[in-house]
């Protein structure tokens, strides 16, 4: 039987003091991990997570990545495992996009994920360590939405950069896989249920499963990535949508 445990195991998961980040580190400390929390609010959530060392660092400002890794290695020196998981929207219609909103969204979504992974594989390979590394994409980076060009191209280039830096990751033992999550309701998304009442509707008939998916939704996937169960697996994308990119009409 292949082991899920992750007794043993510490995690840094960003992006994690809500929504989707906070469902994979919830899921990642019930199976065993010690997990180390990442986010801008004042405190995460879920009060589940209080115990947990939470880190206020902006991947935005200046020389925020590296403040990132060295206050997680501080705080768990036995960190192996990590889930870049911290990503936003910010898109307006395409012939209305800036470069400062294109660049703006390829910080965060892409760079920040980037050099995250590569000084987090530093830390491991200066120490002999292999580990487990899962990359946050999106249904996005498979299937185009209205409106959202720069953060479907982000998310597209995480598709492609998981499965490249697994190649460069090999050697030293280091696993890099990904999650595709489909629309998942979070403080991200709620706006625009709220604003478009049929939106919930419309997903739900094209949802294989009938609803829109919930922040734990995710949080099984990342334990089997990060697992022991996936130990020959890498740069492989795990898509979790319900169904949503099954078919191509809605139930009627």
């Amino acid at each position: 039987m292949p082991d899920f445990s992750l007794r043993g195991h510490a995690a840094l998961i960003t992006g994690s003091s809500r929504g989707i980040g906070q469902g994979i580190a919830l899921a990642l400390s019930e199976a065993g991990a010690d997990v180390v929390l990442h986010g801008l609010d004042e405190s995460p959530a879920d009060k589940a997570l209080h115990g947990s060392p939470y880190l206020r660092v902006d991947l935005l400002a200046e020389g925020g990545v590296d403040r990132l890794i060295e206050e997680a290695f501080m705080a768990n020196p036995a960190l192996d495992l990590l889930v870049c998981n911290v990503g936003s929207y910010f898109d307006v219609p395409f012939l209305e996009m800036s470069r400062g909103i294109w660049e703006k969204t390829m910080r965060l979504n892409v760079e920040a994920a980037y050099f995250l992974t590569q000084a987090f594989a530093k830390r491991l390979t200066a120490r002999g360590k292999t580990g487990s590394i899962v990359i946050t994409s999106s249904t996005n980076g498979f299937q185009a939405e209205f409106d959202s060009t720069a953060y479907d191209t982000s998310k597209g280039a995480l598709v492609m950069m998981t499965r490249s830096i697994a190649l460069s990751l090999a050697e030293y033992g280091i696993r890099v896989n990904g999650l595709a999550p489909g629309f998942i309701e979070t403080p991200l998304t709620s706006g625009a249920l709220k604003n478009s009442p049929g939106l919930k509707d419309a997903l739900e008939k094209k949802i294989a499963f009938g609803r829109v998916g919930q922040p734990e939704d995710c949080g099984g996937a990342v334990v089997f990535l990060c697992s022991a169960a996936s130990s020959y697996m890498t740069g492989q994308v795990l898509v979790v949508d319900g169904g949503l990119t099954l078919g191509q009409l809605p139930r009627q």
